[in-house]
């Protein structure tokens, strides 16, 4: 049978990247995310050119943030695992040609 589909080149593939979640923090369990990870897997995924198959996503599940809160209700990072912050491990990341994304709890 035929399938009808838009020909629109919107979702050729599904989303394709890396995430935080079930690598090699035992699902989360062990927290070992750190900016520095991050960013090796960002350089990674360049400097392998992984972006020419479609990879565009680091995407960081629930191992990023504080376990506090600030006075205003806002999610923190967690600062012994990134330091610089969310906006300059961002900043990296999209200067890489990648799109970020966060997940929390």
């Amino acid at each position: 049978p035929l399938a009808a589909a838009y020909d629109n080149g919107l979702a050729k593939t599904p989303p394709m990247g890396w995430n935080t979640w079930c690598t090699d923090d035992a699902c989360g369990l062990l927290d070992r995310c750190t900016e520095g990870l991050v960013k090796s897997i960002a350089d990674a995924m360049v400097e392998q050119n992984m972006t020419s198959l479609g990879y565009e996503y680091v995407l960081m599940d629930d191992c990023w943030s504080a376990k506090e809160r600030d006075s205003q209700g806002r999610l923190q990072p967690n600062k012994l695992r990134f330091p610089s912050g969310m906006k300059a491990l961002a900043d990296y990341v999209h200067s890489k040609g990648l799109k970020i994304g966060l997940y929390t709890c």
